[in-house]
């Protein structure tokens, strides 16, 4: 017969008394992907995510031009790290947008991860990924092939390593931390932030008697860390155009001796806009849960709740001090910090709370607004509540490419038989770029940028009419041509409509008549 030992296993009690966690992390995961992934290309492409997938397909075809992103300023590892979905995805769009959505799924585990070694407590990092699984916020950003979601990701395992490695000082930490900054810095400039921040992780350290080596020794691995980083951001020196980063950040943001001269101008207008953002998008319940949080969480852990607060601050209001263009995704990265504070906070609550129904009320208040919100922006993101200016952007202006994959169709089906030659609004952005990703390597065709306003038929498009069908594409606010008879209008495709005034643009798709 059988004979099984008194012993068990280590590996066995942990599944045995750890079951529920590990369902509820489970289910964090399978959660995590369904929402991120169902209609994943409802929203049509964005301005910048045409500008940034379009490199890459050129990047994939010429191997030299591997830097491209830099003449625009960029920093180009999110472009290189959608290359491999190009290769193995048809839709580019959703190409773009999976590196997004995987770099989210490390950004809520960091989130996880965080929250246990500042506080100590699982329920507060599963309460904590939870808000994150569900927030407008997060959901719509890792949906949107922009680079602020990596930056995300980065930031927040930089945080976690510099911790770590205050706590407990090893090399490998302090190479993975810079690594992880490296990364970081070839990803988006803002990543300067955790490079100068680093040092405040100090604030863990337990000074004392016999402290001095092993503080030194901390100093000795942070050299480490700035090496790696300084390093792997200097591989972007091997571009001809490495100098454009800091000419195109004069772009975005204003000189320290500017911001001295008027230090109220464009800080208080940006700081009103940021708080908006979080209030919305988070919703007010977990804005209010999260501040609640961070006021709570300094009385009984004053170091750990410090440190977490000046890595939210310092970003947020040293960009709402200097930049000149500002928009929610910029400050994308604080906000995976500001929700462990919000559970924090939920831990309290439903540790304290004994009657049922006020447990079941404090649900309801918390996740039912961002739960919905969430819904909508997975189904029908035109009803879902956002920010006027993010609306506009994403859904409403010429930024959205509502009709560009459905011209793109048109087109492919065309271009089977003849020589098709488009002409678009503008020379770079959601066109002619959302244009390009989708008909790259369509044989017969051609697509140009024509400038705007469009006020007559551009000569190039007339003197293709000899050898190609020759097609129009550009918004209505831009598309200023009166005499339309040499035109004819394929299809008209309607974008968002203002809710404030009802207005509402539509790309207008011609075909130009010999």
């Amino acid at each position: 017969m059988f004979k099984f030992s008194n012993k068990s296993s280590p590996l066995l009690d942990f599944f045995t008394h750890n079951l529920l966690f590990i369902i509820l992390c489970s289910f964090l995961a399978v959660a995590y992907f369904f929402s991120r992934i169902i209609n994943l290309t409802l929203i049509p492409v964005f301005v910048d995510e045409a500008i940034y997938i379009r490199w890459a397909q050129v990047m994939r075809a010429v191997a030299s031009l591997r830097f491209l992103p830099l003449s625009d300023g960029k920093q180009p590892l999110f472009m290189w790290l959608i290359i491999p979905f190009l290769k193995a995805l048809p839709d580019p769009l959703l190409a773009g947008r999976m590196v997004s959505l995987l770099a989210g799924f490390g950004t809520m585990m960091g989130v996880f991860v965080l929250s246990f070694i500042l506080f100590k407590k699982k329920e507060i990092s599963f309460l904590a990924s939870l808000l994150y699984l569900i927030s407008p916020f997060t959901l719509f950003f890792d949906r949107m092939a922009l680079v602020d979601g990596l930056l995300s990701f980065f930031g927040i395992w930089i945080f976690i390593c510099l911790i770590l490695l205050v706590k407990q000082p090893r090399l490998d930490l302090a190479i993975i931390s810079g690594i992880l900054l490296g990364l970081g810095l070839i990803t988006k400039s803002p990543a300067l932030f955790f490079a100068l921040f680093a040092p405040s992780t100090m604030i863990l350290f337990s000074f004392g008697k016999g402290k001095r080596l092993f503080f030194l020794k901390i100093l000795g691995f942070w050299l480490i860390v700035g090496l790696f980083g300084w390093a792997i951001y200097n591989i972007l020196r091997l571009g001809p155009e490495f100098h454009m980063i800091a000419i195109r950040n004069k772009d975005y943001l204003f000189s320290i001796s500017e911001v001295l001269r008027h230090p109220l101008d464009p800080f208080w207008g940006n700081f009103k806009n940021g708080l908006s953002w979080f209030w919305i998008l988070l919703t007010p319940f977990t804005f209010g849960v999260g501040v609640l949080g961070g006021i709570l969480a300094l009385r009984k852990h004053f170091k750990e709740s410090l440190l977490l607060w000046g890595w939210i601050l310092v970003p947020f209001l040293g960009q709402s001090a200097v930049a000149k263009v500002y928009t929610s995704r910029y400050i994308l990265f604080v906000v995976p910090l500001f929700l462990v504070f919000a559970g924090f906070t939920l831990e309290i609550f439903f540790r304290r709370t004994k009657g049922k129904w006020l447990v079941v009320g404090g649900l309801m208040l918390v996740f039912l607004l961002p739960v919905y919100q969430s819904i909508l922006l997975l189904t029908d993101p035109q009803r879902a509540w956002l920010p006027p200016n993010e609306r506009s952007g994403y859904l409403e202006g010429w930024t959205a490419g509502y009709g560009i994959k459905q011209s793109a169709a048109y087109l492919k089906a065309v271009a089977k038989n003849q020589k098709v030659l488009v002409g678009t609004e503008g020379y770079f952005g959601t066109l002619p770029d959302g244009l390009q990703i989708y008909l790259e390597k369509v044989p017969n065709t051609t697509v140009i940028g024509v400038g705007y306003p469009i006020k007559e038929i551009p000569q190039s498009l007339l003197n293709g009419l000899k050898e190609n069908r020759v097609f129009l594409v550009a918004n209505d606010s831009r598309f200023q041509i009166v005499n339309q008879e040499s035109l004819r209008l394929i299809n008209s495709y309607p974008k968002a409509p203002n809710p404030v005034t009802g207005k509402q643009e539509n790309l207008l798709f011609f075909e130009i008549l010999r």
